[in-house]
C-alpha cells in the first residue's frame, strides 16, 4: 500500500479541481476522463490492491445530498455529523460549510480518504477523516448521519442499511440519498426532497438521475 502522501499526490495529479453540476459552491478533485483514470488505477490494482476510483467522480447521491445540505443549513448547523461511505467528501464538506459542529467522514478506501483530505483543504473546511467500515460504531456524540448512494451493491446494502436503522432507533437523524439503486429498502423511508442530477453516460445509463433524499426510520 502506498503512503498517505503518495495517495494524496495521486489524487492531485490524476484529477482536476472543479465544481460538480449540482453544487457550484464546492470544488472537488474530479477525473477529467473516466476511462483514463480507471485504467491508471487498474495498473495500481496489480501491485497494491487499489480499489476502483469511485472517489474521483461526483456521483448523483453525493451531489443531491450536498445540494440538500446547502439548501437546508439550519438542519445541520451545530450538529455532530457522520458521513457513511463518504468517498471524496463532497457531502461532508457541504455539512461543514452549513455550520456542523463536527463532521466525521468515514470510508474504507484510503484513496477516498486522500481525496477527502485534498477536497476539504481546497474548500477551507476541516473534516475528521476515518478509514474504516461504516457499519462499525458511530463516533461518540453523533446526532446526525448522512449516506449517499450506498445501495448499489447487495452486500453493501445488507451491511449498511441495518446499521443506519440502528442509528435511527437510537434517536439519531439519518438521511440517505439514493438515485434509484436496486437495493434501496422498499419501506421505512420518508421522502424529504428530490433532485434531477446531471450525470455522464460513462458512469450511469442516462444523462440525468432522479435522486431522492430519504429520512430513514428505525
Amino acid at each position: 500500500m502506498k503512503s498517505a502522501d503518495d495517495a494524496r499526490h495521486f489524487v492531485r495529479t490524476s484529477t482536476k479541481l472543479s465544481a460538480p453540476a449540482m453544487v457550484p459552491e464546492i470544488k472537488i478533485h474530479q477525473a477529467t476522463e473516466v476511462t483514463a483514470l480507471w485504467q491508471a488505477t487498474e495498473s495500481y490494482l496489480d501491485t497494491i490492491g487499489l480499489p476502483p476510483p469511485y472517489w474521483a467522480f461526483p456521483w448523483p447521491g453525493s451531489q443531491a445530498l450536498a445540494r440538500y445540505i446547502l439548501d437546508h443549513p439550519s438542519e445541520f448547523a451545530g450538529r455532530r455529523v457522520a458521513d457513511i461511505g463518504a468517498g471524496n467528501g463532497l457531502a461532508s464538506i457541504a455539512a461543514a460549510l452549513a455550520g456542523a459542529a463536527r463532521v466525521v467522514a468515514i470510508d474504507p478506501d484510503p484513496f477516498a480518504a486522500a481525496a477527502a483530505t485534498e477536497n476539504a483543504r481546497a474548500n477551507g473546511v476541516t473534516l475528521d477523516i476515518r478509514i474504516r467500515d461504516g457499519t462499525l460504531d458511530l463516533p461518540e456524540g453523533t446526532d446526525l448521519v448522512i449516506a449517499g448512494d450506498v445501495c448499489y451493491e447487495r452486500a453493501m446494502a445488507e451491511r449498511l442499511v441495518p446499521a443506519l436503522r440502528r442509528a435511527a432507533a437510537a434517536g439519531i437523524r439519518v438521511l440517505l440519498a439514493d438515485p434509484g439503486r436496486a437495493y434501496l429498502p422498499k419501506e421505512g423511508l420518508v421522502e424529504l426532497a428530490r433532485y434531477g442530477v446531471p450525470t455522464s453516460r460513462e458512469l450511469e445509463d442516462r444523462e440525468v438521475r432522479e435522486t431522492t433524499i430519504w429520512l430513514i426510520l428505525p
